[in-house]
């Protein structure tokens, strides 16, 4: 299988592009700076992509966009954010549209953030949206692949929780303080964290590649827990304690009340229903091993 990949400098995309080579799949980077052999350059915030070196791709993985919590939360970064994703996927989703030979699948990426703040409710893909910043950003989001379902290809849009890996995203933030001895539960702990490790969020993309699903697919482990109990297992892991507790009010003016309240503070315990039923099976259901493989 020919795959394009955007994005294939961050955290998803090296391990997608490695993974994919690994199983003997031809992998076509996308790049912004000047293309080596075998990439396409494009370029979302103007707007410009190399359309005929897309031409013959049997698939596209699109995980490219502005990291959301990489910075305070000003007018301008949550802008960006916005327009990062919109319009990169809606020029993805339209120059595939437009191929003389289309590919069979865009996996397109999506996050949990599409529910808002639910507390311990349940969450499948069923589940209505949420009514928060990052909420509206994931429904335009999602929203932006429309081109290509219109035109026939199928589309996934996988609605990825937190990625464990040590190499970096969450992880290695939460680690660092228990390094320390001054780790602890962000806040009163109570709030749910649908995780993932990095093997299962690659076995699910390459999953999905190849199976006929298409739509949101919650890509979280089935055994979310709460702040709390995350905190345990992860001292645990590293023979840390984790006594000391963040207060809430203490990271709304480090974070910025929204950011807080949206990233380290917020509840979903969200469940992969579509991709268990798909056939799906976890290498890492439990936090235990997850943290095991990668601490």
């Amino acid at each position: 299988m020919k795959v394009a990949v955007t994005g294939s400098h961050g955290l998803i995309g090296r391990a997608v592009v490695r993974a994919l080579a690994a199983r003997g799949d031809e992998v076509v980077p996308l790049v912004r700076s000047e293309p080596r052999s075998g990439e396409v350059v494009w370029d979302p915030q103007a707007g410009t992509i190399d359309a005929q070196g897309l031409e013959g791709v049997d698939a596209v993985v699109h995980l490219a966009g502005e990291g959301i919590g990489d910075r305070r939360w000003t007018p301008t970064h949550k802008a960006r954010v916005l327009d990062s994703r919109v319009r990169g996927t809606t020029l993805i989703a339209e120059t595939i549209a437009g191929l003389s030979k289309k590919p069979d699948v865009l996996v397109s990426a999506s996050a949990i953030g599409f529910y808002g703040d639910r507390a311990d409710e349940i969450l499948t893909e069923e589940s209505a949206k949420g009514d928060d910043f990052l909420a509206h950003v994931v429904d335009q989001w999602e929203t932006s692949t429309s081109p290509a379902e219109d035109a026939g290809i199928r589309v996934v849009k996988i609605r990825t929780g937190l990625v464990l890996s040590e190499e970096g995203g969450i992880l290695p933030k939460m680690m660092l303080p228990l390094r320390f001895f001054v780790g602890g539960r962000l806040g009163s702990g109570r709030q749910y964290m649908s995780w993932i490790a990095l093997d299962d969020e690659l076995g699910a993309i390459l999953h999905l590649l190849d199976s006929d699903v298409s739509g949101p697919v919650n890509l979280t482990s089935p055994n979310p827990v709460t702040n709390a109990e995350f905190t345990k297992v992860l001292a645990e892991v590293m023979h840390r304690p984790a006594f000391l507790a963040v207060p809430a009010f203490a990271l709304k003016l480090a974070l910025g009340s929204e950011m807080a309240k949206e990233t380290v503070l917020v509840s979903q315990r969200a469940l992969p229903a579509r991709l268990e039923s798909s056939g799906y099976t976890f290498r890492h259901p439990e936090l235990l091993g997850a943290l095991n493989s990668e601490c």
